[in-house]
């Protein structure tokens, strides 16, 4: 059933025709019944429910029509009747009007306390849901989410390019224009929309994130901030872009608007600007004051989140010039990596990886991932990384190098430990997996400390993790580390990754490893777009932490390219290993280093014999470079010195270093082995080296 809904004319105009039934009723009734005119108080109760101004019109036309039939009109009645009717209807109407008057002073504390209500309430919004993430474009999206809700009908936020960079925000001139970026915008698309409460807001899109340019008076450059309200044609005239919805002819005349700057210290982040349309109440003082408030309080935010993109974009560019834009090339291997860095909400983590080229044509893979995100997780990252580079120029084995790995992070822990933000943040903590691939052998050993077994993918199509034993992750101390070695057939597929590429809040670890897998069985293309595929498969986008890569397929240098002898220890023996390099070097084709490698292979075999023990070992290895072994069952390692100048020996090691590119030890299980690598010159060389 459909309600009928009077409006307050249409009841002054029925309280009107029922006085002037009133009157005709007394002027035909005379005196048979002196109290009717009584029923006048019916319009006089009546009116005391509408606004002052119609009341005392219906209570001065209902006394004027008492006066007129009881004091004139009507005849045959006591002077003493008339007085009565006519003092009663006086006092009726006096009473409506005290009535009306305080029925409309209580109306006007109510809707003063609904206004407050409502402001608190909405300041309250803005506090809570203004600021909910640290990102500036999602905050200023908050913000006109909550003043377009109940406040405006179109409310933008434009911002300076620097500030959603998150630098620091940029000086004003004093006059001129400057340009700032809508990154939020919403308003009523009509009428029916703003009378509904209704709004359409969009993010990012059409209308948003696009240049507009203030003048920069409405920035108060050059003073302090100042709000001001706009109304009708000085909205025009402003110079600002205030987007409202047209609303027939005369529309910009009934339109306000509030331009409040965002501050920030001395500086200013960018202008928001408040609208209200045609049939909507104008701006006024109080609206003023609490559009400040709102803004006043979302700069805040907003300053607040460009700071943290500031750390962020910080940790992340510390975090990438620690990292290797991509694996060097390495005659051992074909490399590909990616690092994928975690939701700018959770901060930049310490994952990390690395491809070290070491003696003997041998070739270090590593992955690693630090506790924690943040400046502190890069920077400790970055220290790892250029420990894990030294212990493995020195030819430490896997696990050996791990162990000196975790004194260096529990020393690094100490250091820390007076360190009040960095003890809040907890202990530092890494894990870490390191694997030595050898060409020549095809062996691949490795070590883990609390890392994820890499995956292994063979050139028949099969694929699975690594039978590993992990450590401790790293920062325990005093726990060992095993390492395994593995003979891999050329062509094979090494999957090392940090635990984000299987890991994510939407899928188990062991979900995230068998997908892996498929993917790296299935494996036919290049290893860059083997990355892409895997990263696009299991990374969620954006990532809850950090992700590092690094696809390694394997080579195998081909027998023809390595030598290998064996001789007694006996001074005799060092003609017949330079005579044994030579022929080798002449098949090869590399006659132009021949002296070189003499002198070379004369200087190491000697000091094998002299100070070593057991039988001495000779290899050479060509690819790139020339590499030249001699090992013997000593561990003695030899230093290199400046001889004196009366001084017999001490000059055999200052010359190869002086005529080799570079040169060192490295400790095996049966002695040591010293190693010296001459480059090759020629293209064709390097050519014919590559398998």
């Amino acid at each position: 059933m459909a309600t009928v809904k009077l409006s307050e004319k249409s009841i002054f105009g029925l309280l009107l025709l029922y006085v002037a039934l009133i009157f005709v009723l007394q002027l035909w009734m005379g005196p048979r019944d002196r109290w009717a005119g009584y029923s006048v108080l019916t319009p006089l109760v009546a009116a005391a429910l509408l606004p002052f101004r119609r009341t005392l019109m219906v209570g001065a036309l209902t006394l004027l029509a008492i006066i007129g039939s009881y004091g004139f009109g009507v005849t045959g009645l006591s002077v003493g009747g008339r007085f009565v009717v006519t003092m009663a209807t006086a006092l009726s109407f006096g009473i409506s009007l005290i009535v009306c008057r305080v029925r409309l002073e209580r109306e006007e504390r109510m809707r003063r306390l609904m206004v407050a209500r409502d402001r608190l309430s909405l300041l309250s919004a803005a506090s809570s849901r203004v600021g909910s993430t640290l990102d500036v474009r999602r905050t200023a999206r908050e913000l006109v989410e909550v003043a377009s809700s109940r406040f405006a009908d179109s409310v933008t936020v434009d911002l300076f390019e620097t500030v959603l960079r998150g630098e620091e925000p940029q000086d004003c001139p004093v006059h001129g224009v400057v340009t700032l970026r809508r990154v939020a915008h919403s308003a009523a698309t009509d009428a029916a929309e703003r009378g509904s409460g209704e709004r359409a807001t969009a993010s990012a899109e059409a209308r948003q994130d696009q240049e507009v340019h203030v003048p920069a008076r409405w920035l108060g450059a050059g003073r302090p901030p100042r709000s001001h309200i706009l109304v009708g044609d000085s909205i025009t005239e402003s110079g600002l872009t205030v987007p409202l919805p047209s609303a027939g002819a005369g529309a910009v005349e009934r339109t306000s608007a509030i331009a409040v700057p965002l501050p920030s210290g001395e500086a200013f982040l960018g202008l928001a600007v408040f609208a209200r349309g045609p049939g909507t109440v104008p701006f006024d003082t109080d609206d003023l004051m609490l559009a400040e408030e709102i803004a006043m309080r979302a700069a805040v935010c907003v300053d607040n989140a460009r700071r943290y993109t500031r750390e962020c974009e910080t940790s992340l560019a510390l975090q990438r010039s620690l990292l290797p834009d991509q694996p060097p090339e390495q005659p051992a291997v074909d490399a590909a990596a990616r690092y994928v860095p975690a939701d700018p909400q959770v901060g930049v983590g310490g994952d990390w990886f690395d491809v070290i080229p070491l003696s003997g044509a041998r070739v270090g893979l590593v992955v690693g991932d630090v506790v924690g995100h943040g400046l502190q997780a890069s920077a400790t990252m970055g220290r790892l990384r250029s420990a894990v580079r030294t212990l493995a120029d020195v030819d430490v084995p896997p696990d050996e190098l791990l162990t000196h790995l975790d004194d260096i992070v529990i020393k690094l822990s100490a250091e820390y430990s007076g360190d009040h933000e960095a003890a809040q943040q907890g202990d530092i903590g890494a894990t870490c997996l390191y694997a030595v691939y050898d060409p020549v052998s095809r062996e691949c050993t490795l070590a883990s400390a609390g890392h994820p077994a890499p995956a292994l993918a063979t050139p028949d199509g099969a694929c699975e993790f690594i039978d590993l034993s992990p450590g401790p992750p790293m920062g325990l101390g005093g726990l060992p580390f095993e390492s395994v070695t593995l003979s891999l057939p050329e062509g094979s597929l090494i999957a090392l990754f940090s635990d984000g590429l299987v890991k994510s809040r939407h899928r188990h670890v062991d979900a995230g490893s068998k997908e892996l897998k498929q993917l790296l069985a299935q494996h036919t293309g290049s290893l860059d777009e083997t990355c892409g595929i895997v990263l696009r498969a299991l990374v969620d986008e954006p990532p809850q932490d950090d992700v590092a890569l690094l696809l390694v397929g394997t080579r195998a240098l081909d027998a023809s390219q390595v030598a290998a002898w064996e001789f007694a220890s006996d001074p005799a023996v060092v003609s017949q290993a330079r005579d044994a390099a030579s022929r080798q070097l002449s098949h090869w084709g590399l006659e132009e280093v021949v002296l070189t490698t003499e002198l070379v292979v004369s200087e190491l075999v000697t000091n094998a014999i002299r100070y070593g023990n057991g039988h001495v070992q000779l290899r050479l290895i060509r690819q790139e470079t020339l590499i030249c072994e001699v090992s013997d069952g000593s561990n003695t390692a030899p230093h290199l010195r400046r001889a004196r100048t009366f001084e017999e020996g001490g000059r055999g090691l200052f010359i190869i270093a002086n005529l080799t590119e570079r040169w060192g030890t490295r400790q095996n299980r049966r002695g040591k082995t010293i190693w010296a690598e001459q480059v090759l010159s020629s293209p064709v060389h390097q050519t014919a080296a590559r398998p």
